[in-house]
């Protein structure tokens, strides 16, 4: 008798079932997916941001740094040569016949009325080096004498156009285009023909060589006198780490975050298919199997978010790239991205969800057959195993913050330290999450209201969903404490005072050009009147409540062993009209210096420096610890009189005052009509004028920070709530039919939400406090003094008082109905 086998078996594989139980499980994962998505939405939802939010920001970080042809061109090095040399035309035709073929493009200042830098350039458009730094918006480029090109801000400033006229330094020019600087934006200039200027500012030199010698040492042997040679793409010897790989790492961070909040859907998602789980356990599925499913599913997630958020991330930045261009100053190309930085950042969503999925896989899987079957949790995990790594996270990521230089860090290492500092802390403060659920529920104690030890109990009881909720909110208060700390730190620099330089409603008229392409001269006595005359129409035009002269001694502070002009910031005179207008009082009779700047008295090494302080070939006049008095009043701008140089001052070292302006304060904010014709009155007699720019001030900066963290803490709080709440729905039910009212069950679920804002809070505030400390290398007054107090209120207070009062609004509804959950 013989006996054939018609169909070869399956293969055993390593256990469990072989392939076939893989194949099965791997469907059975796949169908849950499709049916379950929207129960698993919160999950997708995140990875799907994330993602988006790394690929948009990798096109910012690697397109936000000038492009390598801005100021080159396609040239390798260039020569900058001062305009007023004698020389100029022999040194120009000595470079030609050293290098060959060169691009010259001659630069002369003109006054646009504002301290914004513009020139008169004279510049071959198709020239050999300079193409890449020019480019024709509209119209034509000039090719005649009388013919100009306009950047769109000087056509803008003067009001004319293609086809108009412009006139400048006695010439009528025939405006034919309007042109733009594609490597910086930024650059305002007026295009002639290319030729020799009457009066060039500077002469730059495009050609292609290269340097002799290395490093910060590199030159051109032979130059003229004067000329200053630099090199394109010239390295500083450093460690440098491309803006791509540092996204790449804060995208790290943002996926633990991510993470974190995952992990708690994916245990939820374990529990609500215990029961099924348990029946496929009894079916004869191994503890394998059962990790497979749920580790299955998790990668089918991360797969999902990882192609949706790569598309959404990509439609994103097209649609952004544009205006991007306004922002960093230059043009940019939409599809130059980091595309290895965008894959990866797919595959960490990738396994950011399989890592999420894979604790509460391997949990579910050793739970009983009967306790599966019976949907009882599994017992959770002791605390005290969480404490030792994070205080070893923490040390380390303490120690890292410390060795990263603080302000002082230079990038490459120090930035590295910077990044793996900022890990282990945000590490250390999730590992310690769990205990503090523990410490909280303890202490509550015997004698707080039932429904509150409820809700401490079931924090307690489902602690992988509680902890992982609890540090995600412990992460949004820790950033947004962390910026405050970081602004504190920076505003906290009394020497280079930070921060606006104006409010909305305030002006200043200079009687000389403050412009960066001036060397700021003086007005004469006929120009000052001129201009003053035109101003007090203009003022009378905006119903100006004050006008404030700005006397100038030429004066200025240092701080010996710094350097010189380390002082930002003007030194005004401290006139009686100017301390009237300010309300201060009580002077000192030997106070040299009046400052508002906290801090600016106990500043050591001080030194008073006055006389020839704009000369380089000479050394200013300096006096010693000048009496330096802090007082209340004086206006907060960089560029108001926010620290002053008394009288006494003036008459003891012998100094001359003379008018450098008017600080003008209207009652309401400028428009930008009057501020546009406040610069054409300052162009037209000579000077220049200054009015609110972009900076932001420390509060400005805190508040914002604090109400984004607010606003992602009670995001988290809303979503994990929820989650929490939803594994305890069965003892709800039981709660309701024993007769538990509607404020009982508003009660634990505030108390929840209240519990979670709190621990949240004060974990996120101390671990930035602790991270803040050590990097600043800063005494604790120093690094927190300067944090409005608000901030800490809201993060400390309002946030556990919101996310209660938002438990407690959104909860209290009967349950639908008080029979068991169906087997899935």
């Amino acid at each position: 008798m013989t006996a054939s086998v018609l169909d070869r078996p399956a293969s055993a594989g390593i256990g469990g079932g072989g392939v076939p139980a893989l194949r099965a499980m791997m469907r059975w994962a796949l169908r849950m997916f499709r049916r379950e998505w929207r129960q698993q939405l919160l999950v997708l939802g995140m990875l799907i941001v994330a993602v988006a939010a790394t690929v948009i920001g990798a096109g910012v970080a690697t397109n936000t740094p000038p492009p390598s042809t801005a100021g080159f061109g396609t040239a390798t090095a260039s020569v900058t040569l001062p305009g007023g040399s004698p020389h100029l035309a022999a040194d120009i035709a000595s470079l030609r016949s050293k290098y060959g073929t060169v691009d010259v493009i001659e630069n002369q200042a003109i006054n646009t009325g504002s301290s914004q830098q513009a020139y008169l350039r004279a510049q071959d458009p198709h020239g050999r080096y300079g193409q890449p730094l020019l480019k024709l918006d509209s119209g034509t480029y000039p090719a005649g004498a009388a013919q100009v090109a306009l950047t769109q801000v000087l056509a803008t400033l003067y009001g004319v156009r293609a086809g108009g006229t412009w006139h400048q330094g006695g010439t009528t020019y025939q405006v034919t285009g309007i042109v733009e600087n594609p490597t910086n934006l930024l650059d305002q200039f007026a295009l002639v023909v290319s030729g020799p200027l009457a009066s060039p500012t500077q002469v730059t030199v495009l050609l292609d060589t290269q340097p002799a010698g290395g490093g910060n040492q590199a030159t051109l042997p032979g130059l003229p006198q004067g000329a200053v040679a630099a090199f394109a793409n010239q390295s500083n010897g450093g460690t440098s780490i491309s803006p791509a790989t540092i996204v790449l790492v804060i995208a790290v961070l943002g996926m633990v975050f991510v993470g974190l909040l995952a992990a708690a859907g994916f245990t939820v998602m374990a529990q609500r298919r215990l029961r099924a789980l348990g029946m496929i356990s009894a079916l004869g599925a191994t503890e394998r199997n059962v990790h497979l499913v749920m580790t299955a599913n998790g990668a089918f997630v991360g797969i999902a978010a990882a192609v949706i958020g790569a598309i959404a991330g990509l439609a994103g930045w097209f649609i952004y790239a544009p205006r991007l261009a306004t922002g960093t100053g230059h043009r940019i190309s939409a599809m130059n991205l980091p595309w290895w930085a965008i894959a990866l950042a797919m595959v960490l969503a990738v396994v950011t969800s399989i890592l999420a999925a894979r604790r509460p896989a391997k949990n579910i899987a050793r739970v009983p057959v009967v306790a599966a079957l019976a949907g009882r949790p599994a017992e959770p995990r002791a605390v005290h195993r969480s404490i030792l790594p994070g205080l070893i996270f923490l040390a380390a990521g303490i120690a890292c913050l410390y060795l990263s230089g603080g302000w002082g860090g230079t990038g490459g290492t120090d930035t590295l330290f910077l990044l793996g500092g900022l890990i282990g802390v945000v590490v250390g403060i999730f590992k310690f999450a769990p205990v503090c659920i523990a410490v909280l529920s303890a202490a509550a104690g015997p004698r707080a209201p039932v429904s509150v030890r409820v809700a401490l109990r079931d924090l307690v009881r489902y602690r992988a969903r509680s902890g992982a909720a609890l540090a995600a909110v412990s992460f949004a208060a820790f950033l947004a404490m962390l910026i405050c700390v970081i602004a504190s730190v920076r505003f906290s620099n009394v020497l280079d005072y930070t921060g606006e330089n104006l409010t909305s409603s305030q002006i200043i008229f200079y009687t000389a050009d403050h412009s960066q392409a001036s060397s700021g001269q003086a007005l004469t006595q006929k120009q000052v009147a001129a201009l003053e005359q035109q101003m007090t129409s203009w003022v009378s035009s905006v119903h100006a409540t004050t006008v404030l002269p700005l006397e100038d001694a030429g004066a200025t502070l240092n701080q010996i062993g710094q350097g010189n002009n380390n002082f930002s910031g003007p030194l005004y005179v401290a006139t009686p009209q100017l301390l009237a207008q300010y309300g201060v009082k009580d002077v000192k009779p030997d106070a040299d210096i009046l400052s508002m700047r906290p801090g600016f008295s106990s500043e050591p090494s001080m030194q008073l420096a006055y006389g020839d302080l704009g000369d380089p070939n000479k050394s200013p006049t300096t006096a010693n610890s000048p009496v330096i008095q802090e007082v209340t009043g004086l206006p907060a701008g960089t560029s108001a009189p926010n620290t002053v140089i008394t009288e006494h001052a003036v008459a003891e070292y012998g100094l001359h005052e003379h008018l450098a302006g008017w600080l003008i304060t209207t009652a309401s904010p400028l428009t930008d009509q009057q501020i546009s014709q406040a610069r054409a009155i300052a162009a037209q007699d000579g000077g220049s004028m200054e009015s609110k720019s972009g900076e932001l001030g420390l509060g400005q900066i805190a508040n914002g920070a604090t109400v984004l963290g607010l606003l992602i803490a009670i995001g988290v709080l809303a979503m994990s709530v929820g989650l929490i709440r939803s594994e305890t729905a069965g003892d709800l039910r039981s709660l309701t039919a024993t007769g538990a009212s509607s404020t009982t069950r508003r009660t634990i679920t505030a108390a929840t939400a209240g519990a979670l804002g709190l621990l949240g809070a004060v974990l996120g505030t101390a671990g930035a406090m602790i991270a803040g400390l050590a990097w600043a290398h800063s005494s604790v007054t120093v690094t927190f003094g300067n944090v409005p107090l608000l901030d800490y209120l809201l993060l400390l207070a309002a946030l556990p008082a919101a996310a209660a009062a938002g438990g407690w609004l959104l909860a209290g509804r009967d349950p639908a109905r008080i029979a068991r959950q169906p087997l899935e």
